[in-house]
């Protein structure tokens, strides 16, 4: 997780981002720091290893807090680097350095040329992975490009299930986790926003074949940030499904329980967070696979 010196609205990215307001400006790096530290206090109250990595205020990087967009840590050692749409969110990957010096990566794959070619592939926002089968679901958007998830798939052996969604207005979703979330034994997800009856079918058949029990979310529940969710292990093992508080309010009885049979349900109040930076306690974590470099190594 990374820690802001100077959070705020990135006018780079509203654009294609509906879930991002320009609201309230009044201290906001201040309020955002305060929802940080307690999310992160939440996190290791209950059993997550969390390493926090701190901003720099400069290059300024706004929407530094929403780490999993640039890069993705996976099991077999390997470390994804992803192209950004927006050229203030490609200076988040400066601290691509210090975690390095943290943790032992075996391989490290860059796809930021794709930049270059304007064709963007913005991490965990654009892919949901289903690390167990190996299948990555894709909401196809300007910043999810086909091109540059071919090229991730050959280097990861995952295969795509890619569709199109767009919120009840019409507008195309920018990032596919805030439509859907995946866990080792459930899906949530806004089906609604797929509109396409035959990527719909391909959507659910996927889930489904693989073992996943859909807990359906409606739009508003949606925009509410309850698709941006993360299913995550603390270190006794427990099984943890981690959320903001808008999220989890939002949430009815029934899917609350269906949820609760295979998570711990976690939460923390992002307010200030969701509403300037358009993403959610999911976008904040970059889950980490690889292990922590010995005194040696680092050395």
């Amino acid at each position: 997780m990374v820690r802001p010196v100077n959070f705020g609205f990135n006018e780079q990215t509203a654009g294609s981002n509906a879930f991002q307001k320009n609201g309230e400006q009044t201290n906001v790096q201040q309020k955002a720091v305060l929802e940080f530290d307690a999310f992160v206090e939440i996190l290791r109250a209950n059993g997550v290893d969390v390493t926090v990595v701190n901003d720099t205020a400069e290059p300024h990087t706004p929407d530094s807090i929403f780490p999993n967009n640039w890069i993705s840590f996976h099991e077999d050692g390997s470390v994804f680097l992803y192209p950004m749409q927006a050229e203030n969110r490609r200076l988040e990957r400066k601290v691509f350095n210090t975690i390095k010096e943290v943790f032992d990566a075996k391989q490290v794959y860059d796809l930021s040329y794709f930049e270059q070619q304007n064709q963007f592939l913005e991490g965990t926002g654009s892919l949901v992975l289903d690390r167990k089968n190996k299948l990555a679901y894709a909401c196809i958007s300007p910043r999810t490009n086909l091109e540059v998830i071919a090229e991730f798939c050959k280097l990861s052996g995952y295969k795509t299930v890619p569709f199109h969604a767009t919120d009840e207005n019409g507008k195309a979703i920018y990032h596919t986790n805030v439509l859907m979330a995946i866990g080792d034994r459930f899906a949530v997800i806004c089906l609604d926003s797929i509109s396409d009856y035959a990527e719909k079918t391909l959507v659910k058949e996927a889930l489904q074949k693989s073992g996943k029990e859909i807990v359906a979310i409606s739009f508003a529940q949606m925009n509410a940030f309850a698709g941006n969710m993360l299913q995550l292990e603390s270190k006794s093992g427990e099984s943890l499904l981690v959320m903001s508080e808008t999220a989890f309010l939002s949430l009815k009885e029934a899917q609350i329980k269906a949820l609760e049979k295979y998570c711990k349900l976690v939460h923390s109040p992002l307010n200030t967070i969701e509403t300037n930076g358009g993403g959610s306690a999911r976008c904040m974590m970059a889950e980490v696979f690889l292990p922590v470099k010995t005194a040696s190594q680092k050395a």
